[in-house]
């Protein structure tokens, strides 16, 4: 993977069409800024309950956005990044039509996880209680067969998202079959996603069992020798974070979204400091995602400490509310149809308030921050909170799922703190410094980081109580310096 920023996005969602399109706004007016793009679910529908993530036919591409040879060309000029959906497929899929129509009889029926696979003598209400869901009902949903029998599903995320039981034949061949696509049509790096969820033991969370760390070690084994990286998605405490890097080639660093946050709003680098010093180097950097923000991955687990403690926490949610006037607490946790209660949903830009000073100190600190950095396509547009959206679908997360069209990103271009973080993209594509050493020094108001690489130095300074933010880059022939206020001008 190219030490470059990528950018993450919906193909019809970011240019109102498909694939072919995409290339064209990745080839035109996004030009020199993205090596590589995460393209969101492209199966088909792309419209299901889950925004592509409850897939009907993994194996195939919507027709609306293209065909497979479409992928495949757009791959031959930047690196793609594809979902592989491990943990579940739709209540809606012809496997699971099969298995609700044949039962036992059906070839398919043990690729979908029930709950007397785990639990064959029935759960009790303390195995219940010790799972780790994501969503506040039950992770069990019934379903009746043609016979009439009614049986009780594993459904992690909402009920049409019936869980795959990837320890059993059929499900592995699942996963082949989409496996073996993605590598002969281009896509060279693989979000696992969910992959925490993928194997369950009674007695546990069932959630990153030591059997599901083993799988996803497996997996990514297999997709290597196919020349495919894998990228863990995995929202939960920093130490799990740290604890999965070792086995995959990259995770998400999760954490530093919301510790950005805390820093801007508090003006206090402590929190990040820390997180920073240990924060996994393999990793992918993020402040935005087609998700919420997440605050589960900075917080305290039980009695496990945070990097920040609760009460940093709720101040952190609160402030974020406050600066977006109380838009994402409509789109937050019971308020809206969520599956992710630990996230909140609101645009990264929202969330600070629109400041745009702010919001690029946000980016200049991740494209800084070890790892390779991903820009969602809302946050490189610096998108409002979309509330029409959010009240036409009630799904929280839709508040940072605009859908826009080739004219629409024309207008948003040209606003000033687009074309400034344009520049921050660039500068931190052109460096090579990056692919160097880095540095950190940090207390109080105080943050310096640093990047060497021979002759190659990056440099970033930052005092947040005079709100001077300065960039520094060498290459041997000569030294440029940036202050980020002037981006704006």
């Amino acid at each position: 993977m190219k030490n470059q920023v990528q950018l993450i996005t919906y193909a019809d969602r970011l240019t109102g069409s498909g694939l072919p399109v995409l290339k064209q706004m990745l080839d035109g007016p996004l030009v020199g800024l993205f090596s590589g793009v995460h393209i969101l679910p492209f199966y088909y529908p792309i419209d299901g309950s889950d925004a592509g993530f409850d897939p009907i036919d993994h194996a195939q591409i919507d027709s609306r956005l293209g065909s497979w040879p479409d992928l495949k060309a757009l791959g031959e000029d930047y690196e793609i990044m594809a979902d592989l959906i491990v943990n579940h497929a739709s209540g809606q899929s012809p496997e699971f039509l099969d298995v609700l129509e044949n039962g036992t009889a059906s070839k398919y029926w043990s690729m979908f996880l029930k709950e007397q696979d785990v639990f064959p003598n029935g759960i009790t209400d303390e195995e219940a209680a010790a799972i780790f869901r994501p969503r506040p009902t039950s992770c069990f949903t019934p379903k009746t067969l043609a016979s009439g029998e009614v049986v009780n599903f594993w459904t992690t995320f909402t009920d049409n998202q019936i869980d795959i039981n990837v320890e059993t034949e059929a499900g592995k061949n699942y996963l082949d079959k989409v496996l073996n696509l993605f590598a002969n049509n281009g896509v060279k790096i693989i979000r696992l996603d969910a992959a925490g969820f993928a194997i369950k033991r009674a007695g546990t969370s069932c959630f990153m069992t030591d059997e599901a760390f083993a799988f996803i070690k497996q997996l990514s084994k297999q997709a290597n020798e196919m020349g495919m990286e894998t990228i863990a998605e995995i929202h939960s405490h920093y130490q799990t974070q740290i604890a999965v890097a070792e086995k995959v080639d990259r995770v998400y660093d999760f954490a530093l979204p919301p510790l950005i946050l805390h820093t801007l709003f508090t003006q206090n680098v402590d929190a990040l400091v820390s997180w920073l010093n240990i924060a996994p180097r393999n990793c992918l950097t993020v402040l935005d995602t087609h998700d919420g923000i997440g605050i589960v991955d900075a917080g305290p687990e039980g009695e496990k400490p945070g990097l920040l403690n609760a009460a940093q926490v709720d101040n952190l949610v609160e402030q974020i509310h406050e600066n977006s006037n109380s838009q994402s607490r409509q789109a937050t946790g019971a308020a809206a149809s969520n599956v992710d209660l630990y996230q909140v949903n609101c645009t990264y830009y929202d969330a600070l308030a629109r400041n745009d000073l702010d919001y690029l100190t946000a980016r200049t600190i991740q494209f800084f921050s070890p790892g390779v950095p991903q820009v969602y396509y809302g946050g490189l547009l610096a998108l409002h909170n979309d509330m029409a959206l959010l009240d036409s679908t009630n799904v929280g997360r839709d508040i940072n799922r605009s859908y826009l069209t080739p004219e629409k990103v024309d207008i948003q271009l040209q606003k000033p703190v687009v074309k400034a973080l344009s520049k921050l993209i660039k500068l931190r594509n052109e460096s090579q410094a990056f692919n160097g050493a880095f540095s950190l020094q940090g207390a109080d108001s105080l943050l310096i980081m640093e990047w060497e690489n021979q002759q190659h130095t990056a440099c970033l300074k930052i005092d947040f109580e005079t709100h001077q933010i300065e960039m520094t880059f060498a290459d041997g022939k000569g030294t440029k310096r940036f202050n980020i206020a002037d981006l704006l001008k």
